[in-house]
């Protein structure tokens, strides 16, 4: 059975910063990534990683920073200098592929998502 469980979410200022973690269980995949949504907006890809190939969107670039435990069960997303367009739940995802793409229809395997506040 294939589970990843994301954690660390919360509220802070903007400017301050955050480390989510995503558990995963069951299944060990060469892609793993985060992806974002807000209510009523469409999900968008974050960070993607795959080996030592990672893949930034451009409005976290700089800011975030996607890894992997070395067993490969445990994935990170380290968020610094944290803004109020980046509230949204965040969600982790295991894919097939072999490049680290942002697109959702290159995972198969999702977690609940961790909601992430940004103040201003």
């Amino acid at each position: 059975q294939v589970q990843l469980v994301e954690s660390g979410g919360g509220s802070v200022q903007a400017g301050g910063s955050l480390r989510l973690s995503c558990a995963a269980s069951g299944y060990s995949s060469y892609c793993m990534a985060w992806f974002r949504q807000d209510p009523g907006k469409e999900r968008e890809g974050v960070a993607a990683i795959c080996a030592r190939s990672i893949t930034y969107a451009a409005s976290v670039k700089g800011r975030f920073t996607i890894s992997r435990e070395s067993g490969e069960n445990i994935l990170y997303l380290q968020m610094d200098n944290l803004k109020p367009e980046d509230t949204a739940v965040y969600y982790c995802a295991a894919g097939l592929g072999v490049r680290p793409y942002l697109d959702p229809d290159e995972y198969v395997y999702w977690g609940r998502g961790t909601q992430v506040t940004v103040s201003s």
